[in-house]
């Protein structure tokens, strides 16, 4: 991961999104990672508190620190326990540098303690928005925002002077990823103000990969062979898919000025991140010189 250290003040989510990753997570607190992911969730209401005691450590090294890598801070519980501005304030004035990654709506309530934030550390502000069919994302995604909220959103955050990223994954074969879907999708979102989008076709870890493909079974049959042919024996899209994706989502991003990036957390990148580090390990130490 392109990063070390993260905060998670929510355990489970209540946007209830069937693909999400972090849904085996849950399992290491005894609940099941299907119907107590979506209900169960953990609320760590001594979060900031902990975290301006760490990040005040002469050892802190201000690292970056992601907010959102598990699930979703900015989720309904923050709207009771407002955790978050407590964890914003904690990171930018330690001097740390952080990353949010959202699909909340909620986070337009702290857009004007972000932007200040940034004028102190560097923030990283990222908006997911996977769907753009209302049905679907009702269906997929029964406990988020709409789409068209969250776009208002990255719109909000752009007039605050916040450069903003959209993740725009997963894409889902068959049901997201048909070039007429994926036009529309950018041109929403270009039209929102973000400057970057990061896409990326659907992967089903273990946990999230059994209560979506009982999901597809359920409420789409017919695509029920091809899902399990694809998914049956890797988490992963097929490579072939991926790299036809990215050729043709590509084209529309930099005709629309938007930055394109493929997700990170896929085999090819991870192999890289894998070699990249081994050959860091390997390399000869320079010292310099005394004279």
């Amino acid at each position: 991961m392109p990063f070390s250290w993260t905060v998670n003040p929510y355990r489970g989510c209540s946007h209830q999104c069937v693909y999400c990753f972090a849904r085996a997570t849950h399992r290491y607190l005894d609940f099941d990672a299907g119907d107590d992911f979506d209900r169960q969730i953990v609320v760590k209401t001594n979060v900031a508190a902990v975290l301006r005691a760490e990040v005040s450590r002469r050892s802190w090294h201000r690292e970056l620190v992601a907010l959102g890598t598990n699930t979703d801070p900015y989720q309904r519980a923050e709207g009771k326990y407002a955790l978050m501005p407590g964890i914003v304030r904690a990171l930018a004035e330690s001097g740390t540098p952080l990353s949010l990654l959202t699909k909340g709506t909620l986070l337009r309530r702290d857009l004007p303690l972000i932007a200040d934030a940034a004028q102190h550390v560097p923030v990283d502000l990222s908006m997911s928005i996977a769907v753009f069919d209302d049905d679907v994302q009702k269906s997929v995604e029964p406990g988020t925002p709409s789409t068209a909220a969250r776009l208002a959103t990255v719109r909000a955050a752009a007039e605050a002077g916040l450069d903003v990223t959209v993740f725009l994954m997963p894409i889902m074969p068959w049901l997201t990823d048909s070039s007429a879907q994926l036009d529309a999708a950018v041109s929403a979102i270009a039209a929102s103000g973000a400057r970057r989008v990061v896409f990326g076709a659907l992967h089903l870890r273990p946990g999230a990969k059994e209560w979506f493909l009982d999901w597809i079974d359920t409420r789409h049959p017919e695509l029920s062979e091809g899902y399990h042919r694809f998914y049956g024996r890797s988490s992963y899209a097929p490579a072939p898919y991926r790299r036809q994706l990215a050729a043709r989502i590509r084209p529309m991003l930099r005709a629309r000025g938007l930055l394109p990036a493929d997700d990170e957390d896929q085999p090819e990148a991870r192999r890289a991140a894998r070699a990249a580090a081994s050959s860091a390990a390997l390399a000869p130490t320079s010292v310099p010189a005394l004279f």
